[in-house]
């Protein structure tokens, strides 16, 4: 489990998941594992020992609003608390709270607009 203030997770919203999925494993030498969305697939990268990297996912969707982006998810103890430092420190919430999986986060933008998300840590 990553600790709190650690990069959890990362994700990259595109799209055409497959052409960069392709891309991604051949340069990093990942194996994507689909995951299903319903009517098509997103994918979740794995390094050769199949532990999960990352995710490479379609601009449909529940992704639909999500940037263009490698978006990190950083690690917080509690999502209310850190949505309330976002705003007030000049950030920009994008999503609210959401559930994929075990995963619960929220996405945002800093004040120069870079997104990123913060998540609770995830228990394995």
């Amino acid at each position: 489990m990553t600790k709190t203030g650690g990069i959890g997770w990362l994700d990259l919203t595109v799209p055409n998941a497959d052409n960069v999925r392709d891309f991604y494993a051949s340069v990093c030498d990942w194996s994507p594992v689909e995951v299903s969305m319903g009517d098509y697939a997103d994918y979740t990268m794995a390094q050769a020992d199949g532990t999960s990297v990352a995710g490479i996912c379609h601009a449909r969707g529940v992704n639909a609003d999500l940037p263009n982006v490698w978006l990190p998810y950083f690690v917080v103890e509690d999502l209310e608390v850190a949505a309330a430092k976002i705003s007030a420190s000049g950030g920009h919430i994008i999503e609210t709270r959401h559930h994929e999986g075990k995963a619960v986060f929220c996405v945002a933008k800093d004040p120069s607009g870079a997104p990123f998300a913060v998540t609770l840590p995830v228990p394995e």
